[in-house]
């Protein structure tokens, strides 16, 4: 089937789920390959099955190439620890939603794991395009974190991994009794590439300690794990290592061409996760 047949086949069945952006009345129907709204506003389906929500073109400094480097990374299976805890935490059939879900292999690793109902979302227009890739595991759209497209009270389990948050907007779609799972990292994460390149500067450490306290605030009863992997890399994983990741945009060339094996073996993952009810 055709990405966007997906797209329509799953917003035709899950159209309770959206409401318009515009207006936050409900959909009306998905007449050809238009979602229409009960006030008359209107959004294409792309070829490709993802929908434009938003009303402004957002800036992302996440271009294609850097994007397309953070699949392979996270394909070679970087985040598949902490993923396969959240996984658990996942009731198969159930509603979810990830926030900033930049172009899908976290969403598409979930979905090998737990068969749920997916949806993916993110500000970027080059991530949405290619986690179209992934339509076959989760339906994905451009959409703007302070107005969710999402009706009230309709999502089981929202993911926040390494996102912004707006934690008045979970709550708001999010189910009695559904879950928000937010992924932090912790000082450790990619420790070693921050050592190698911000040695004795400020972003050679991270400190969590504000995100979790705004957290505590909106889920007191909040349960908190942490999951550390070290991940032995290859010239492969290195490079889309160094492609992918922030860090290494302030970097000049002659550190750039330091970052060797011989030097970086290795990488660490170092996350908190918390999951607010």
């Amino acid at each position: 089937m055709k990405k966007i047949e997906l797209a329509k086949q799953f917003l035709t069945t899950n159209l309770a789920v959206l409401q318009c952006p515009i207006c936050q009345d409900v959909f009306a129907s998905v007449a050809e390959h238009q979602l229409l709204c009960v006030n008359g506003h209107s959004f294409d389906l792309a070829k490709n099955g993802t929908l434009y929500f938003l009303a402004k073109q957002m800036k992302s400094e996440y271009t294609k190439e850097m994007l397309q480097h953070r699949r392979a990374f996270l394909q070679a299976g970087f985040f598949q620890p902490f993923l396969k805890e959240i996984a658990s935490r996942i009731t198969p059939d159930s509603l979810v939603l990830d926030v900033g879900c930049g172009e899908g292999t976290p969403v598409q690793q979930l979905n090998a794991q737990v068969s749920a109902r997916y949806i993916g979302f993110d500000i970027s227009k080059p991530a949405i395009q290619l986690a179209s890739d992934y339509n076959a595991d989760a339906w994905f759209c451009a959409a703007d974190l302070a107005r969710m497209p999402f009706a009230d009270h309709q999502l089981d389990t929202v993911l926040n991994i390494f996102s912004p948050s707006q934690y008045q907007e979970f709550k708001r779609v999010l189910k009695p009794g559904g879950q928000l799972i937010k992924v932090v990292p912790n000082a450790g994460y990619l420790h070693e590439l921050r050592e190698l390149l911000y040695h004795g500067q400020a972003k050679e450490s991270y400190d969590h300690g504000p995100v979790l306290e705004l957290f505590a605030q909106h889920f007191p009863d909040y349960q908190e794990m942490q999951v550390q992997k070290t991940m032995t890399l290859t010239p492969e994983t290195l490079r889309d290592l160094v492609e992918m990741t922030p860090l290494t945009w302030t970097a000049s060339k002659a550190q750039l061409a330091a970052i060797t094996l011989e030097v970086l073996p290795e990488i660490s993952l170092d996350v908190t996760i918390l999951v607010g009810k």
